[in-house]
């Protein structure tokens, strides 16, 4: 294991000016990231690729040694479905913030999860828009007063768990960036899970959210036990809406469903990645002009 320390980290990590404020919690999830990656032998720099919106949550690939996609507001999903598409030997991760993910990105949201494609979905919640300098995201709660919602915030917060629930997401998780352990066990298995897979984690934004902090999160969030049945899909959708303690944990699970990539016609009987495959300029400029 020595061997892979820091096979994810650029050289002149030290440095680099990350573009973070002191006590944000993207430098947690940049490093649990990390930790989880170096555990996981059957991923290397070369095999696996990083896709991110816009946003602060979607640097995270900037300070990463390894294929990355910087994409659109609220379009990492769409390439990171592309990629795994067409090379399905990938390891492939979307990580953005909640607004990117699902307020810009909802409507890829929803469907990504109907399409079961083997990624993992990796939402950095902070319940607030950083990047733009502190207004409402999805995930904020009623009440909540920014520089724009100046009499509080009207709306009902965006629910990810049961959305994705309801939606039929094979795996639906929710970590905290305080509990490192647990957050980077359950990052390990998102990433082996076969399927679309969603961690919904929380992180303080220490300059734009005074009432998410740190300390709230430790008193408003709770593990799920060793008892607690993950399969068990009504049950989930209970503890999606459980607002005073949270539950964190793998919140539901199921294994074997079909992923996107396993149902298409062009890797039934042929495996090899499409990229890697010859065109036939003929064919293809024949099927176009059929459309026509």
């Amino acid at each position: 294991m020595s061997e892979r320390k820091n096979i994810f980290s650029l050289e002149n990590e030290k440095e680099l000016d990350i573009a973070w404020c002191p006590g944000c919690g993207n430098f947690g999830i940049l490093n649990i990231l990390k930790k989880a990656l170096e555990e996981m032998e059957e991923i290397t720099p070369n095999n696996f690729v990083l896709v991110s919106g816009i946003g602060q949550a979607a640097k995270i690939p900037h300070y990463f040694k390894n294929n990355a996609f910087n994409g659109l507001h609220g379009r990492a999903l769409p390439v990171a479905f592309a990629i795994k598409s067409t090379n399905p030997d990938l390891y492939v991760v979307a990580e953005s913030g909640d607004g990117d993910m699902y307020g810009e990105g909802g409507n890829h949201f929803i469907h990504n999860i109907r399409r079961n494609v083997d990624i993992t979905n990796i939402v950095h919640d902070n319940r607030v828009y950083g990047l733009t300098k502190g207004q409402a995201s999805p995930t904020s709660q009623q009440g909540m007063v920014t520089p724009v919602q100046v009499n509080g915030v009207i709306l009902n917060p965006f629910n990810p768990i049961a959305v994705a629930i309801a939606n039929g997401a094979t795996f639906v998780a929710r970590a905290f960036v305080g509990d490192i352990q647990s957050t980077k066990e359950i990052i390990k298995k998102a990433i082996r899970h076969k399927g679309y897979s969603l961690i919904d984690l929380f992180q303080p934004c220490v300059t734009f959210n005074k009432i998410n902090t740190y300390a709230w999160f430790n008193e408003h969030t709770y593990k799920l036990g060793e008892d607690y049945d993950p399969s068990d899909k009504m049950q989930a959708l209970q503890m999606a809406f459980q607002e005073d303690k949270i539950p964190l944990g793998i919140i539901y699970e199921e294994k074997g469903k079909p992923t996107f990539e396993e149902q298409l016609t062009i890797y039934k009987q042929n495996k090899e990645p499409l990229f890697k495959r010859n065109i036939d300029v003929n064919k293809l400029e024949g099927f176009i002009n059929s459309m026509r």
